[in-house]
């Protein structure tokens, strides 16, 4: 445990210090004051965490300094990291377990816009799936994007993974027929479909998606049985928005956020969360499949304050 919360400060190193800067070591030593308190809040608008967290947070460190003007500042980032996982609560997804005795493959559908990370993400929880005793199958349906395929092909044989895979340009929905005929006669646990990238604002490209959906129904009409959203963690307030559409059309059962290691932004997660309740299975922090970790509320709130 303590490993993974490393992890998490690490990654999250980069929101961490942009706050801090703004607050001129708010949580280190120093003690609570007026001007810190509007530092602390612009601090927090700007990392994304939304409107209403920042309130809440906000409201509960200064009912606490109202009460008392030498309120430290680590006493500070205490109460404002409980606000953070309350919020939170239950935001963890588990990863799934396929049924016992289910003669088909649990499918899990990554979605995202091209960027975002999705698709060595889709490797990355195949890894670690094979990590957990799992066998995998990986279709590598985003046939649109030309480096897509290979760059899947790539990771899984680098990860030893099974994988079924067409050409560029190629029908991703038959591609999604295909492996998931495949991984059922190979007797595999998970088939993991990396989708076509597409701007949740392309309407024709959404129809694709859906598309997918209806071909994968014609094997079982429970698939797929989980749909996540990847989301780029440095597009802040942005991925909102990707999340509601993608959401509305789709209907996800998780959300992944990459890329938290890189952006001073890293407080989109709790405003997708807080408003679509959808469990957030992983956060990336880096570029190794190591690096895709598990999500927990509490680590990532003590993380975002500095605490240990």
């Amino acid at each position: 445990m303590f490993g993974l919360f490393k992890k998490f400060k690490e990654g999250l190193a980069k929101t961490v210090s942009a706050i801090a800067t703004k607050t001129r070591g708010l949580f280190g030593g120093r003690k609570i004051d007026a001007a810190s308190l509007e530092e602390l809040e612009e601090a927090f608008y700007s990392a994304d965490f939304g409107v209403e967290t920042t309130r809440e947070i906000l409201a509960e460190i200064k009912q606490a300094y109202a009460q008392d003007k030498e309120l430290p500042g680590r006493q500070a980032a205490h109460l404002g990291a409980a606000v953070l996982q309350r919020v939170l609560a239950g935001s963890a997804g588990v990863l799934p377990t396929r049924e016992e005795g289910a003669s088909y493959p649990t499918v899990i559908a990554m979605i995202g816009v091209n960027g975002s990370g999705k698709t060595t993400t889709a490797a990355k929880l195949g890894w670690k799936l094979k990590q957990a005793g799992r066998t995998v199958t990986l279709a590598a349906c985003d046939t649109f994007r030309a480096a897509a395929v290979e760059q899947l092909k790539f990771w899984a044989t680098r990860l030893e993974l099974d994988i079924v895979a067409s050409h560029t340009g190629a029908d991703s929905a038959a591609v999604a027929f295909d492996a998931w005929q495949a991984a059922k006669s190979r007797g595999k646990d998970y088939l993991i479909v990396d989708t076509a990238g597409r701007l949740h604002t392309k309407s024709h490209l959404m129809e694709e998606l859906a598309k997918i959906r209806r071909v994968l129904q014609k094997n079982d009409p429970t698939a797929p049985q989980h749909r996540w959203l990847v989301v780029d963690g440095s597009l802040g307030s942005n991925s909102l928005e990707q999340a509601r559409i993608f959401h509305k059309s789709f209907g996800l059962t998780g959300l992944v956020v990459t890329k938290l290691d890189g952006t001073s932004r890293g407080g989109a997660l709790v405003a997708i969360y807080r408003e679509l309740k959808i469990p957030i299975y992983f956060i990336g922090l880096g570029e190794q499949p190591e690096d895709l970790q598990p999500f927990s509320a509490e680590n990532y709130a003590k993380a975002v304050f500095g605490l240990d």
